[in-house]
């Protein structure tokens, strides 16, 4: 397939870094998405002046819009039926690969419909990103929605340098031998000449699945494909804009905002936040239980501790999420009931989005951070709270299931399925000296600023344009597994 595009660089995704919304007047605008993949990408798409290839979102994406331009950025949207809609994204991406890929904290569902609808909306994206793309052009593809674009481009355009970043956890052998399509989606990966995922373990798991269950020779890092082509996987763990929400948190508008809040939630000697999408694999239903122990066991007191958690709204159609939403709504009225005061809840419960000048002051308010979910590709929230503390306050109580764990290891790290241990790392941030905690902090500050989204973009793409795409070893034939 010849180029007929001009874009150096694309990105494709599975959405596009904005919303449509209604606006004031009645017509119809766009605003900036929420989400960590939209944080990370947005500033290395203007410095390239690439082009972003993703859905709109939203019901009314069955006629084709036109590209268009957004804040400067060149975006092309895809349409996605009602169906497609059903079956490829609240389907097989969120009902099928996400639990999958998260150690099955929620039983994955198969259905062939699915996996017929996740090929088509592959297919499309891949064919949409032959035609932006310039010659010899580099094309990112991002996540788990889009796992067989890479095979699928290749096979269009094999003058594009190609790369994949899966932004979410990669599980182990044995939890994705269930996948019925396991050989598929390892072949989809695999056009791709860099894959790039948040662990180097996810690297390994991986590059493992490739030799046992398609059969081509690895060594270490490096996968040989019997067309001559060679591909990496690695590890690349994101970030996110760290000096920009500093600067955001150093603003007057938000100091004011974070004294506003303290206030507002009755002045406490210590105030307890986790941001999370509302999502199964987060630990919120855990840790706000962990929390009312603590209130339970006379450890902690209302008048002294309160919890703000903010649970924004996602994935709503898919019936999981909904049963999770009246969980911890029953489970937020039961401990307020049971352990509140007139004017002092024990937690403060929002599920609803904020702007990010509204997270970067709860940051600022907040004296304990508490990020436990049951597995978790990086958690850019834990990063957002260190970048924010540019006072070196504040404590960060961390799961070792994030990825995040493994740069930010001064926080209290927990098991989040071990209720006494987590009740035990919140009553030590909570009761831990200031000295105790700016060391910490110093030290979390340092990673976080030192590697943000820029340098996380940087190498990838560095590396990525570094490779050399063939080899001379010799390799046999993949193997029907």
């Amino acid at each position: 397939m010849a180029s007929s595009g001009s874009a150096d660089l694309v990105i494709v995704a599975n959405r596009l870094p904005v919303d449509r919304v209604t606006l004031p007047d009645g017509s119809q605008g766009w605003r900036p998405s929420p989400g960590g993949l939209v944080t990370a990408i947005e500033p290395i798409l203007r410095a390239n002046e690439g082009t972003w290839i993703g859905w709109p979102g939203g019901t009314e994406t069955e006629d084709e819009l036109e590209p268009f331009e957004d804040d400067g950025m060149d975006l092309v949207p895809m349409a996605m039926t009602a169906t497609e809609v059903e079956y490829h994204y609240e389907g097989f991406s969120n009902a099928t690969l996400w639990p999958l890929y998260h150690d099955v904290v929620a039983k994955p569902e198969f259905h062939r419909e699915w996996w017929d609808s996740y090929k088509a909306v592959n297919q499309r994206f891949a064919e949409k990103a032959a035609e932006e793309a310039a010659e010899g052009a580099t094309v990112w593809v991002h996540d788990y929605q889009m796992q067989l674009v890479p095979a699928m481009l290749r096979k269009l355009r094999p003058d594009l340098r190609i790369g994949f970043f899966l932004h979410i956890p990669f599980p182990p052998t044995e939890l994705f031998q269930q996948l019925p399509w396991r050989r598929q989606i390892l072949e989809g990966l695999l056009g791709a000449d860099l894959v790039g995922f948040q662990l180097s373990g996810a690297a390994q798991n991986f590059v493992r699945l490739v030799r046992q269950r398609v059969g081509h020779k690895t060594h270490r890092d490096l996968v040989y494909l019997p067309d001559g082509r060679t591909v990496r996987a690695a590890a690349f763990p994101i970030s996110i804009d760290s000096a920009g929400f500093e600067e955001l948190a150093r603003s007057e508008p938000v100091s004011e905002r974070a004294v506003e809040i303290r206030e507002a939630l009755g002045n406490p000697r210590k105030v307890f936040l986790g941001v999370d999408r509302l999502d199964y694999t987060k630990g919120i239903y855990a840790r706000l239980r962990a929390f009312a122990e603590l209130i339970e066991d006379g450890e902690l007191d209302v008048e002294d501790a309160v919890f703000v958690q903010v649970a924004t709204p996602s994935r709503e159609q898919v019936e999981q999420y909904r049963i999770l939403r009246d969980d911890i709504d029953r489970l937020v009225g039961r401990i307020n009931g049971d352990l509140g005061k007139i004017g002092q809840p024990a937690i403060a419960y929002f599920h609803s989005s904020y702007p990010r000048e509204e997270m970067a002051a709860l940051y600022r308010a907040a004296d304990i951070m508490v990020v436990t979910p049951f597995r978790d590709g990086m958690n850019l929230v834990a990063k957002e709270y260190v970048a924010c503390r540019f006072d070196n306050g504040g404590a960060l109580v961390l799961s070792e299931f994030a990825g995040a764990a493994e740069e930010l290891r001064q926080a209290w790290q927990i098991n989040p399925y071990d209720i006494n241990g987590m009740k035990a790392a919140l009553l030590d941030a909570y009761q831990a000296e200031d000295r105790d905690l700016t060391r910490r902090m110093k030290a979390m500050r340092k990673q976080v600023m030192e590697h943000d989204v820029a340098a996380w973009a940087d190498k990838f793409l560095e590396e990525l344009g570094a490779l050399q795409s063939s080899h001379s070893k010799s390799v046999r034939p993949a193997k029907r597994v």
